[in-house]
């Protein structure tokens, strides 16, 4: 049986902190077909929260993950792959009854992801909240999470702990809702469970297809309606993600888009939560970055080239970036 791996210390001045699910994501052998058509699939280790946290730490800066894995063979893997890429697994907790998350994705070719879940319950829907390294939370410079903890007891308590003790502690609050429809009982409990949290966050990211979803069926292009209906008055940062065009900003002083590079796309799985890495790994270590327009904007042109970087190979974790890699492809576009 394996070892259940720790990890060592960190630079916990400019530490993010990702809280929530880690799970394996089986990817087709070849791209442009449904589910049902793929001939094999290549397993590959994922969990937006988990994606950012290895993103962040092979960028160079700092990471953690907190989040429940079953005491299975999957799990001890996936808690190996967080110390091989130098991120604090020490909040990484065992379930002995349930199993690690599975999920099977693909990109068919319409360009529509098609997901399929097994966790019937896996072992990060039941992470309790005294399970929880506080001590590690309160370390956080940037406390990051999506909304899939959200879904089922008694994850969503433990969840809504965590972000209590790193808002007291000073934490910046970083939500991805990452919406995963399939999961959620129903439409409308996931827009009520998402809007749940959503004036507590000091920086979001969304999808265009997220806006679409939460403001019922508006223009996701529209700026007053990401101002009017998503912007609440304790949000420093609003992102809203474009794909391949790049992403949109708003702050309470200006807004704006920073298009991203061109790639040829492989598979999207974690180009968001790419972005999402390559911002806060800037911000951990700069965070009047929200008042800077011109550096905020340089920062979000590095995100973006995370993100196109992460669409050119199979797979999420595998895919993230180094940071030499991120600079050679804006070095090219520069030129």
């Amino acid at each position: 049986m394996a070892e259940k791996p720790t990890s060592g210390s960190q630079d916990i001045n400019s530490l993010v902190v990702c809280f929530g699910e880690m799970l394996i994501d089986f990817v087709p052998t070849v791209g442009g077909v449904s589910l049902a058509e793929a001939p094999a699939f290549k397993k590959a280790p994922g969990g937006a929260p988990a994606n950012v946290a290895v993103c962040v730490s092979r960028l160079g800066g700092s990471s953690a993950f907190i989040g429940k894995v079953g005491e299975d063979e999957f799990g001890y893997m996936l808690a190996e792959i967080l110390k091989q890429n130098n991120v604090d697994n020490s909040g990484v907790r065992f379930d002995h009854n349930a199993r690690t998350a599975l999920a099977f994705v693909t990109l068919r070719s319409d360009g529509e992801r098609e997901f399929l879940f097994f966790r019937n319950p896996s072992a990060d829907m039941l992470f309790h909240e005294s399970e929880l390294d506080v001590n590690l939370i309160k370390q956080a410079k940037i406390f990051h999470y999506g909304s899939i903890s959200l879904i089922e007891e008694p994850c969503r308590s433990t969840h809504l702990a965590a972000m209590a003790v790193a808002k007291k502690s000073g934490s910046i609050l970083s939500y991805d809702p990452n919406l995963r429809l399939p999961l959620w009982q129903s439409a409308d409990a996931a827009r009520k469970g998402i809007m749940s949290i959503w004036d507590q966050a000091d920086i979001i990211k969304i999808s265009e297809e997220e806006i679409s979803f939460l403001t019922g069926a508006d223009d996701p292009c529209d700026d007053n309606v990401v101002l009017n209906k998503l912007f609440h008055p304790n949000l420093k940062l609003l992102l809203v993600s474009e794909g391949a065009e790049g992403c949109r900003y708003y702050t309470k002083q200006f807004k704006g888009r920073v298009p991203s590079v061109k790639v040829k796309a492989v598979d999207t799985t974690g180009a968001g939560d790419a972005f999402v890495g390559g911002i806060l790994n800037i911000l951990a270590s700069d965070m009047n970055l929200f008042e800077d327009e011109k550096r905020l904007r340089e920062a979000l042109s590095f995100a973006n080239a995370c993100g196109a970087l992460t669409v050119t190979q199979r797979g999420a974790i595998p895919a993230m970036p180094t940071k030499e890699a991120v600079l050679q492809v804006l070095g090219k576009v520069d030129a």
